[in-house]
């Protein structure tokens, strides 16, 4: 059987049905089952059962000799949240106990980190373990990402295989219910629906022009190829990023958006909030020579791919992966 955690969010649930597509059945779903604005994203996949999240950790020691894999995707992601103690929480003695299990049980683990432990760049974007203790993120969200890192990377004891997979941006189906947090192309598409335009933060910083700041915009479906890779072929066990590994600007989100959904560019610039733009992140780029280097040899959708797919095949119709 194979455990995903954050089953009913984004991320998760995409998961979920690529397994299903790849003739996984035995998944046994993981998360906080009273948000019913999630309940979409699970409609029509194949699953075992599902645990609630409070009851998870008790439920894993008891089933935990049947379980083959776990996938912990689960997380508090909203970075505007600025309780630590919810991260410390869910993030951080949740995901130990997870560990300590599948160490336990030995259990090959995935699980979500995060770009966010990158803070301002300052160390680069490369996924080396030496440059970890380093890192100085820019609010809890990503404290807590990179402390569990941190705290991983101190354990002798381990599952049989595990990766950390520093996620960029994703973005993709199933991102609905996300509000604020949801990606930018999901908002571009509302906003162009909405008002035939869209607005970009106005750059403040001299190096980059309105629009120019840069992302590696990674696509969903991406995502989950590489969880199922390391599946199926459970390489050398460690931190992984997982972006495109080209970083896009805004502005080519904006106009591709544009296009995928057969409008005219209609693009104006706003202040960017005064209460984050210290904490602005201009450039991210994901170095992806290490998974590469582990045999993941599957190209990425570019950005014009993945947003005309996205668009036109789920946003369009309201659709579900």
């Amino acid at each position: 059987m194979i455990v995903v955690t954050g089953a009913a969010g984004f991320i998760g649930s995409c998961l979920v049905g690529h397994l299903n597509r790849a003739g996984y059945t035995d998944i046994v779903v993981v998360d906080d089952f009273s948000k019913t604005e999630k309940e979409h994203n699970l409609e029509g996949k194949t699953i075992i059962s599902k645990v609630g999240r409070s009851g998870f950790n008790a439920w894993f020691r008891d089933f935990a000799k049947e379980v083959e894999f776990v996938f912990h995707i689960g997380a508090r992601t909203d970075t505007t949240e600025f309780n630590k103690a919810i991260f410390d929480e869910l993030n951080e003695h949740f995901s130990q106990e997870v560990w300590n299990t599948c160490t336990e049980f030995q259990i090959p683990l995935v699980y979500a980190s995060s770009a966010a432990t990158y803070g301002l760049g300052e160390y680069g974007y490369k996924d080396d373990h030496a440059v970890v203790e380093q890192l100085k993120p820019l609010n809890p969200y990503g404290d807590s990402k990179n402390n569990f890192d941190k705290w991983v990377l101190k354990q002798e004891n381990q599952p049989p295989f595990w990766a950390g997979l520093k996620f960029f941006n994703v973005y993709g189906p199933n991102e609905y219910h996300k509000g604020r947090m949801a990606s930018v192309i999901f908002h571009a598409f509302n906003q162009i629906g909405n008002s035939g335009e869209m607005k970009l933060f106005r750059s403040h910083n001299p190096d980059y022009t309105d629009g120019g700041q840069l992302r590696d915009f990674v696509y969903v479906k991406d995502v989950v190829n590489v969880c199922l890779f390391l599946m199926e072929h459970k390489p050398q066990s460690g931190i992984y990023n997982l972006g495109s590994g080209k970083a896009r600007t805004f502005l080519d989100l904006a106009k591709n958006t544009f296009k995928a959904m057969g409008k005219e560019e209609a693009i104006s610039f706003i202040d960017t909030p005064a209460d984050i733009r210290d904490k602005y992140q201009y450039f991210t780029e994901a170095d992806m020579s290490k998974l590469i280097g582990q045999g993941y040899t599957t190209p990425f959708h570019t950005l014009e791919e993945g947003v005309e797919d996205y668009v036109k095949n789920y946003l369009v119709e309201n659709n579900y992966y």
